[in-house]
């Protein structure tokens, strides 16, 4: 039966892919932050009638301490994971710093997913690590100087932290040529992370709600590249509506991939073999 440890499992796209992927048959290991959330997301995949086993796990991804109590986790239930979805992410209106001194949307979009897959790499040997991106990374500019966003926060830092998912993608299908390593954009889709904030992001999320993607449509290249056999050969590819497409010029900057890499490892403290 295929494992599959599902971040940000919840709300939109990963409540609906947390169903889908139950209902056909997967284990499926929900993470989420909010214990009634992930109890009843758990609820919905067991009865989905896949007949496999769904797990649930609660944590604060913001906080790479509660990262690695995770992966401890995951690594103590489970010998073998067979696919990864780095799923969970947020839209902060205003720059905050987490209780560890990252800045949250970086540490929540960039560095949980980065650290976590490190963590179960070698749980993860054949399998598929497959990252949720954004077409937003086209307004994301990477500053290797400003990873933190000391300089100036604006909405352009979820941009730079979805095309921080794209370079993390390349340089994993590099260094591990023994995982498949893929993401997606999801299409704009009807989903609540935007809605816990104040002011113009909640505004738009709530009028432009009618017009947006659904949760499910959203799932679908998730699902996808997790399970199909079309997505099986598939490395360090950005994916569109289970297409194949160009990201931007910067998402394919090698060097700047490495880069990210190596600066990654450093902050969320990973040993130097990691790092090479």
């Amino acid at each position: 039966m295929t494992v599959v440890v599902l971040t940000g499992a919840t709300r939109g796209i990963g409540r609906a892919a947390a169903i889908e992927l139950a209902r056909r048959g997967a284990e499926v290991v929900l993470v989420g932050r909010d214990p009634e959330r992930v109890r009843l997301v758990a609820e919905e995949a067991t009865t989905a009638g896949g007949g496999g086993r769904v797990h649930g796990h609660v944590s604060d991804l913001s906080l790479m301490s509660n990262v690695r109590v995770l992966a401890d986790e995951i690594r103590g239930h489970h010998e073998h994971v067979d696919v990864l979805a780095n799923n969970a992410g947020a839209l902060f209106a205003s720059r905050k710093e987490t209780s560890e001194g990252l800045e949250q949307t970086f540490a929540l979009n960039h560095l949980a997913p980065f650290l976590l897959t490190n963590l179960l790499r070698d749980r993860l040997a054949g399998g598929r690590v497959v990252t949720t991106a954004s077409g937003a990374h086209r307004s994301g500019r990477l500053d290797l100087d400003d990873l933190q966003s000391e300089k100036s926060y604006s909405p352009r830092v979820y941009g730079t932290s979805k095309l921080c998912n794209i370079l993390f993608t390349r340089e994993l299908a590099r260094r591990a040529p023994e995982l498949n390593a893929n993401c997606f954009h999801p299409g704009v889709v009807r989903t609540g992370f935007a809605k816990n904030e104040n002011g113009i992001w909640k505004v738009i999320a709530t009028l432009g709600a009618p017009f947006l993607r659904s949760p499910e449509r959203g799932a679908h290249s998730l699902v996808w590249l997790a399970l199909s056999d079309d997505a099986a050969a598939l490395t360090g590819k950005y994916i569109e509506d289970e297409q194949v497409v160009a990201p931007s010029d910067q998402a394919q900057d090698d060097n700047l991939a490495r880069s990210l890499w190596e600066q990654s490892a450093q902050l969320v403290s990973l040993p130097a073999d990691a790092r090479a």
